[in-house]
């Protein structure tokens, strides 16, 4: 073989951001990792807490002896370098994060507990965290699994109505005569601004809930679905016709696979829209869920409950987004080396 053919032949060379990385020697970043959260533990423990009409915060002690078990065990990975496996090739991407966490972790402790720049009960340090889920768990689990009952509901009725409804608009050109104009005159009005009516019309405040956080879902969804049935090239119509295929091949095998990547897109902002509305619908008619125990808490000036719902929050949002994501990627695998990923 010739060095030009050898040339050809060779795979392509990846860019530095997606090679694999060299775990040789010790990780530099997570020594430094290390000692953050080593002194995080440190602020914790050594520092007296001052007090503020109180006697003290709970679970000082383990939130200080956590972050010092946190310490040790980075600084283990870092020393093994390549001979700490996967977990090591998982937490060196992360590498920044864990030095940054630990340092935003000790300034809110400082300004909280250690010197209380930011006053109780209105802020509260990161150990009332764990306080509130080891006293009221039962509670914020049962309220986070009816936010979840709920969302799922909404966004799975208003998912499958929208993507219905834009692949018909899409498609038919009547759909596209008499439905488009109503969709693009209602579909802009916010759906927490029907509140009032939802809950007169509807024969239960979950009915209510559950129609509004399948409204907010339903317009990116249709949007972006009409969008992408109507973007498509007409050729692969052609071609197919060529073959003899009929009406609904065209339809589920042609439009709507080549519309896809756009109805994900409005699938992450229906999901979006839909956490929005979750929580005003909570906090008006249905009695649990997440935003019903933000409402609870601030009523009873709780406010480290308050922030242990929003930081529950956060994470099933941030689940639900990589859950949407893992099936974007299964269901779009054959885009891969054809599209930008």
């Amino acid at each position: 073989m010739t060095t030009a053919e050898q040339v050809l032949d060779a795979p392509p060379a990846q860019p530095r951001a997606l090679r694999e990385p060299v775990l040789a020697g010790v990780w530099r970043i997570g020594t430094v990792a290390a000692a953050a959260w080593l002194a995080l533990g440190a602020v914790t423990l050594i520092w007296p807490n001052k007090e503020v009409g109180f006697s003290d915060w709970n679970f000082t002690t383990e939130f200080g002896g956590a972050a010092i078990a946190v310490a040790l065990l980075l600084l283990a990975i870092a020393l093994l370098g390549a001979r700490a496996g996967r977990i090591g090739r998982v937490l060196r991407p992360a590498g920044q994060w864990l030095v940054a966490a630990p340092l935003l972790l000790a300034l809110w402790e400082v300004a909280t507990a250690k010197l209380g720049l930011l006053p109780p009960p209105f802020f509260a340090p990161p150990q009332s965290l764990i306080d509130v889920a080891y006293e009221d768990w039962r509670r914020l689990g049962l309220s986070t699994a009816h936010s979840a009952r709920l969302l799922a509901h909404g966004f799975v009725l208003g998912a499958g109505v929208g993507f219905a409804t834009g692949v018909w608009i899409g498609w038919s050109r009547i759909a596209g005569y008499w439905v488009h104009p109503l969709l693009r005159f209602l579909g802009p009005v916010p759906a927490s601004a029907l509140l009032p009516l939802a809950f007169f019309f509807a024969p239960s405040s979950y009915a209510a809930a559950v129609f509004l956080i399948g409204l907010a879902t339903f317009f990116p969804v249709a949007v972006l679905s009409w969008s992408g049935v109507a973007s498509v090239n007409k050729n692969y119509y052609d071609v197919a016709r060529t073959l003899g295929a009929p009406e609904w091949f065209l339809v589920l095998r042609v439009a709507v696979p080549a519309a896809l990547p756009q109805v994900f897109v409005g699938l992450f902002m229906g999901l979006g829209a839909s956490f929005s509305v979750l929580v005003t619908a909570e906090m008006m008619g249905v009695k649990a869920g997440l935003g019903w125990y933000l409402q609870w808490a601030q009523g009873w000036a709780a406010y480290a409950n308050m922030y242990a719902a929003l930081l529950v929050m956060a994470v099933l949002c941030s689940g639900l987004i990589t859950l949407l994501f893992a099936v974007r990627d299964r269901a779009l695998s054959w885009q891969k080396g054809t599209v930008k990923w």
